[in-house]
């Protein structure tokens, strides 16, 4: 397998080469049963919801199935993706992977107090009952905001998105609901951004990616990188496909650099980073956050959510089998990690589902295949505490349900109207559907108004 090649003098002393590759055997795992992963992959590449696709899946210190699935994209002349150099859009995993790593390590140094007013760090968030909004609410959807709004539509510079965002009316009053929200994690973004006085980017990048020998995870990612990013958004608002611009409109006109979205990555570099979590913190004798911070975060707060990530309850990827201390995440474009401490294991799933997808419903295709391979890599664990005897009959990307639904088309016959059921075995031509908003393509709850204080579901 071909890793990144050290290109700075500054990284001399971070890991070069990733995590070391093991034999599945070597950790406890059937390589037969993990097997069913490049199955599941597939069927979603051959159904039209993705072109390609990048897998990790690592167990005690390793990663056993490192794979690139099909193309960056949908023409022929697409290069294949690699899992340790085709660098994916990570959406929404930016709000675990960057911003709350960055409060973690806020945290650890006594600089960040979860229980602190927003408006201590942030004065211009303040009025009515925004004066009683917490950090620890934020991390848990809880401050009372709103899903997003249309940043982009209305703001014409960075500083002027900021602004709209701490002008942003709350919803429901602070600690009384839950609503996955976008704003609150951009937010947070610039509660970091004035502790540190320093951007998030840079501040991540410092401490975080440089560290840990990410070379290929920030937010911008170099004009001379695009060659092996993968594209998404062909028809987006701002006029022409993207490839290495942030997807996600408001995180767009907040400048590339956003609490909720922006960040850029590989599979591999991920992998680095689920690691350095189950590690409690550290990796290649690094430290990066406590072990107690690990803990505390990590840990259910409220509802399915602990602070930052998500706790694994059979939904959003988990799948059915990972244990109840595991957490994660998702992001629109296609992206998630899940982690579970229990079996020491985690799993990377990266794909741009948002690029001209042929599937008519190409969100539940990777909603099913997220949580196969979260299954895969769970029954493919041997040990005795852990193991299962039984392989499911198949899978729900064997079943396909609702990916591609049949449509009753109309046509006229000798005079009378009759109507055939076109198979849906076929994936559609036509484009992904534009009914998500572009202001939150790190979450479709971007565009759900708020109906209730339940938690939204994510893409």
């Amino acid at each position: 397998m071909i890793r990144p090649v050290l290109l700075a003098a500054a990284f001399a002393l971070a890991p070069l080469d990733g995590l070391p590759v093991k034999a599945p055997n070597a950790v406890g795992m059937s390589a037969e049963r993990l097997a069913t992963i490049d199955r599941v992959v597939r069927r979603g590449i051959a159904a039209g919801g993705y072109p390609g696709a990048a897998v990790v899946v690592g167990r005690k210190g390793a990663a056993v199935w490192e794979k690139g699935f099909g193309k960056l994209g949908w023409t022929a002349d697409s290069p294949p993706v690699l899992a340790d150099r085709t660098i994916y859009d990570l959406a929404s995993l930016t709000k675990v992977v960057g911003t709350t790593t960055a409060a973690m390590i806020l945290f650890d140094e006594g600089k960040l107090d979860l229980d602190e007013k927003v408006s201590h760090y942030l004065p211009l968030f303040s009025g009515g009952m925004k004066d009683d909004v917490t950090v620890r609410q934020l991390l848990e959807h809880r401050g009372g905001l709103p899903a997003g709004r249309d940043l982009w539509r209305h703001a014409h510079t960075p500083e002027e998105a900021k602004q709209l965002i701490l002008d942003t009316p709350l919803e429901y009053r602070p600690g009384a609901g839950q609503v996955y929200s976008d704003l609150g994690a951009d937010l947070l973004g610039m509660v970091i951004e004035h502790i540190a006085d320093e951007g998030l980017d840079t501040f991540l990048t410092r401490r975080v990616f440089e560290p840990l020998g990410m070379i290929d995870t920030g937010f911008r990612p170099a004009d001379s990188l695009a060659y092996r990013i993968a594209p998404t958004e062909v028809t987006p608002p701002r006029g022409y496909p993207l490839r290495g611009e942030v997807h996600d409109e408001n995180a767009y006109a907040m400048g590339g650099v956003a609490g909720h979205a922006g960040l850029f990555g590989t599979a591999s570099d991920l992998a680095v980073f689920a690691q350095m979590m189950l590690n409690m913190g550290t990796y290649d004798g690094i430290r990066i956050v406590s072990d107690s911070a690990i803990r505390l975060f990590t840990s259910r707060a409220a509802g399915t959510r602990a602070l930052g990530w998500e706790v694994g309850e059979r939904q959003h990827g988990a799948g059915n089998y990972f244990g109840e201390h595991s957490y994660g995440h998702t992001g629109f474009t296609g992206t998630s990690l899940w982690i579970d401490p229990d079996r020491e294991m985690f799993v990377v799933l990266l794909t741009n589902r948002v690029h001209a997808a042929r599937a008519r419903r190409p969100a539940k295709v990777i909603a099913d295949v997220r949580a196969d391979l979260a299954d895969a890599a769970a029954l493919a664990v041997t040990d005795e505490n852990f193991a299962v005897a039984v392989m499911p009959a198949s899978f729900r990307a064997d079943l396909a349900v609702g990916w591609n639904r049949a449509v009753h088309v109309r046509r006229p016959k000798r005079g009378k109207s009759s109507s055939r059921v076109r198979s849906s075995a076929r994936p559609a031509r036509s484009s992904a559907s534009k009914s998500h908003s572009k202001a939150g393509s790190g979450s479709k709850v971007s565009t759900r108004k708020h109906v209730s204080h339940k938690p939204a579901k994510k893409g």
